[in-house]
């Protein structure tokens, strides 16, 4: 039976324990040997080699929070100070700073021999045809490598603080307690995952990506650098160190369901069972307030949790702070969970590290059988809704014979690779009796020489299927975040699965190198309408679109505000784009004569290329005739597959069909249909198909996804959601590109009479895909209107196709699920009575 975390355990867990506050470091139990040392209690003591932070800093640690510039002298102070730490950097910021780590441990291992040493061992303990006597041999003998990271999100501090006294600790400290640590880990500590957010003081980085959703894609330089240490040092275990904007405690887990099917139930105990009952137990016995079990998840395969538990096996844990308490009290508390944890690795070394390699056992077992892991719950009142499916699973296949999808081919080839997985090519070709493209029958195929294939049975068993699944099977439906994010469908590359028991003839391919910048047909003067100084809703998109063109595509650009807008700066741009922005905001920001200047601009032959809040404010400046209204559906953010017309310029290497990002916009018809791009097919074709959740999501079917159109003399292409979501949904930027550089297009002109109406749909909205919503059935309506009364929260009501669904307008940006009331949300509808059909969160 699988391992359910209910209210019982817990219960037991805090059994016997006397609730008491006591600061951090406390009061000591006396007696120095292995078998008594406790791990929190001992009293430090120090060797005096390195310095106190309050000689290198003027301060000490959790008086105030250091700067980023502070950390990197204390951490850089204290490597130069003692034999057990080692310092490097990761990867370099846009802004030019440095990423920081350190690796503390035993002299003898941190030396550039013991860590290769360690690094050969870790790889022999990962390696499942490893023997069963040398696996008993290396566990013992093996360091375990434990991460600690701070301060992803720039704006949450403490992390950093407290990683660094854990660091000043391991470096000096004699005592017991560290020296438990030290004889059995090497531990890897990077203070500041995002030194550009931090000193700006924001939960992004100076390209406004939110890095805690970028772990598999690696578009951005710093989560890019840090996932290549990981690779370097795999993680047994991982703390990611998070604060909350509101004063809810302390999270630890165990965590809230959904978790992902391919996490092994292992990592899941260790979480559980090992990290998250002592840190219960020590946080109960200290009377300091935290709470778990509830909305952080191990779902989304993007996360500073789940991708060192799906990708290694090991136990990737998510901490939150309440950021509204002093700075000492929060770093004092993210210290006691780090330490904490740290100690309870540290004392089961040998049974960690062997079952550590039972987990790439079973990966290996399960690959070779086909075998998918089951979906389970593993709280309290929440029951799986929705089943892995009963398949076979035995081999991934991506075509690369489109040369058109060379470049996307690649890119999704390398993610795979630069995580370990093996990955082959076809030699000869190869008749599958069973193959499944994606979003298919199986059908008998042949398959060319050159395909890649990506066999299931191997180590990264896990880390396959969450990278190239067909659907991520949602067990229940809540969401913190996405629900899909398979690599060849956000690419738009083909590919599918077999069942069958196949001996291809292939060889390893060889690694494959980073894309260079795609050819394209023209290089315009691009604008991008820069609203990001006043609306923060509009940053990420911005954000995203700003990497995109600097980094991949490599096109010149200037940012446009309202002011300049005003002034007449458009004269001097052929493209203007316009990301996801609140549009009554960016209308209101624009002001008469801006709007009046983007109407001259496009009817006198400008280009409007917008998306999601752009196509918004598209349709309120008059510059579209596709109306848009408001979604019922509930979808937490999924890949649907929709029709390419194979007439548009936008469909250029593109395809027949392409695998386009979507939550709960606004649904898009063009005046003209012969205007559309890009349309969603009807939900009883065969060609609809969604990968990840969706509640009433039929009623796209026929709806645009896209449109180009002509308005005067210009042209206007408006996409109805982001078609560069995190800059990592290649598939549908290859349509943002088109819209951008090709010729051509333009459909029909839209009539005055169309933009005008257009315009009064589009005031007639009042929520976006970036809100929260619930979808009940319609009995359980008044018990979600009196949880969200009593949440403090207000809202609009849908009703539609025999459900009710309630849209929260998300009034704290991209960190809605962070706050105190949405948080509770969950627990909130469950004390109601209500068991909501879709709850989404941001």
């Amino acid at each position: 039976m699988p391992l359910r975390i209910r209210s019982t355990v817990l219960a037991a867990a805090l059994a016997g324990l006397v609730a008491g506050a006591v600061a951090v470091p406390a009061a000591a139990a006396p007696h120095p040997s292995a078998a008594t040392c406790d791990a929190t209690r001992t009293p430090p003591a120090y060797a005096g080699k390195v310095p106190d932070p309050k000689d290198v800093l003027g301060f000490d640690l959790g008086d105030q929070e250091v700067t980023a510039a502070q950390s990197d002298t204390l951490l850089q102070t204290i490597s130069r100070t003692s034999a057990r730490v080692v310092d490097g950097v990761a990867a370099t910021t846009a802004r030019g700073r440095p990423v920081r780590y350190a690796i503390a441990g035993d002299p003898e291992n941190v030396t550039p021999g013991g860590l290769a040493r360690v690094r050969a061992a870790t790889a022999k303990l990962r390696d499942p045809r490893t023997p069963d006597a040398e696996v008993r041999r290396l566990a013992r003998t093996t360091p375990q490598i434990l991460w600690i990271a701070g301060n992803v999100h720039g704006n949450e501090e403490s992390g950093t603080d407290a990683s660094l006294r854990v660091l000043r600790d391991l470096a000096d400290r004699t005592d017991c307690a560290a020296k438990r640590i030290l004889d059995h880990a090497i531990v890897v500590i990077m203070p500041t995952q995002n030194p550009d957010g931090r000193e700006a003081d924001t939960r992004t980085n100076a390209y406004d990506f939110d890095m805690n959703r970028d772990w598999f894609a690696r578009t951005q330089p710093e989560v890019d650098g840090k996932v290549a240490l990981t690779q370097t040092y795999p993680p047994l275990l991982f703390i990611d160190a998070h604060e909350m904007p509101n004063d809810a405690g302390y999270f630890f887990p165990p965590n809230s369901d959904p978790i992902y099917h391919e996490t092994p139930e292992q990592s899941v105990k260790w979480i559980n069972d090992t990290y998250g009952a002592a840190m219960i137990k020590e946080f109960t016995s200290r009377g300091i307030p935290f709470f778990n079990g509830q909305d952080y998840d191990l779902f989304y395969q993007g996360y500073g949790d789940t991708v060192p538990t799906s990708a290694y096996l090991g136990a990737g844990m998510t901490f939150e702070k309440g950021g509204v308490e002093p700075i000492r009290d929060r770093t004092d508390q993210q210290y006691l969970t780090q330490w904490t944890s740290l100690s309870a690795a540290a004392a089961d070394h040998d049974g960690m590290l062997r079952a550590w390699h039972g987990n790439y056992v079973e990966a290996l077992k399960e690959g070779q059988a086909g075998r998918l892991e089951p979906n389970v719950t593993y709280n309290e009142g929440k029951d799986v809704q929705n089943p892995v499916p009963d398949r076979t699973v035995r081999h991934y296949f991506l075509r690369a014979d489109d040369p058109a999808k060379a470049r996307e081919v690649a890119t999704v080839v390398r993610r795979l690779q630069r995580m370990g997985v093996d990955v082959r090519r076809l030699t000869r070709p190869l008749t599958v009796p069973d193959y499944r493209a994606y979003g298919r029958s199986p059908a008998r195929t042949t398959l060319p020489a050159g395909t890649y294939w990506v066999p299931m049975a191997q180590a990264q068993k896990h880390w396959v299927q969450a990278m190239l699944n067909e659907d991520t099977y949602v067990p229940f439906p809540y969401f913190y975040d996405v629900s899909a994010w398979s690599l060849p469908l956000l690419a738009n590359v083909s590919g599918g699965s077999s069942g069958a028991v196949l001996r291809p003839a292939a060889r390893t391919a060889p690694p494959v190198a980073a894309p260079a910048p795609p050819a394209v047909a023209s290089r315009p003067r691009i604008g991008v309408l820069d609203l990001t100084a006043t609306l923060s809703g509009a940053r990420q998109s911005t954000g995203w679109l700003r990497s995109r063109l600097d980094r991949d595509w490599r096109l010149p650009f200037r940012m446009v505000d309202p002011a300049a807008v005003r002034g007449g700066a458009l004269k001097d741009v052929d493209v203007l784009l316009v990301p996801d922005v609140p549009a009554a905001s960016a209308e209101t920001a624009l002001g008469a004569d801006g709007a009046d200047a983007v109407r001259s601009y496009v009817t006198g032959g400008g280009r409007y290329v917008g998306w999601a809040g752009g196509t918004e404010l598209a349709a309120r400046l008059k510059v579209t005739g596709a109306t848009l209204t408001k979604a019922t559906s509930a979808v937490p953010g999924s890949l649907f597959r929709a029709d390419v017309a194979a007439s548009s310029p936008l469909a250029r290497g593109v395809g027949r069909t392409v695998w386009n990002f979507y939550a709960s916009q606004p649904l898009m018809k063009a005046a003209n249909p012969g205007d559309v791009a890009v349309s969603y097919p009807s939900a009883s074709s065969p060609d609809w198909f969604v990968s990840g959740y969706q509640e009433g999501a039929e009623e796209l079917g026929g709806t645009a996804a896209v449109v180009d159109e002509k308005v005067g003399a210009g042209r206007s292409v408006q996409f109805a959601t982001d078609p560069n979501f995190r800059a990592y949904s290649d598939g549908t930027a290859k349509l943002l590109l088109n819209a951008i550089t090709g010729d051509g297009g333009g459909g029909t002109p839209a009539a005055a009479a169309d933009r005008t109406a257009a315009s009064r749909a589009a005031r007639e909205l009042d929520a976006s895909g970036q809100d929260i919503r619930i979808a009940v059935r319609p009995g359980a309506a008044p018990g979600t209107e009196a949880a969200l009364r009593k949440a403090g929260l207000t809202w609009t009501k849908l009703a539609a196709h025999g459900r009710v669904t309630y849209v929260v307008a998300n009034r704290w940006g991209d960190a809605a699920g962070e706050q105190a009331a949405v948080r509770r949300l969950p627990e909130t509808l469950r004390a109601s009575g209500v068991t909501p059909l879709l709850l989404t969160v941001p």
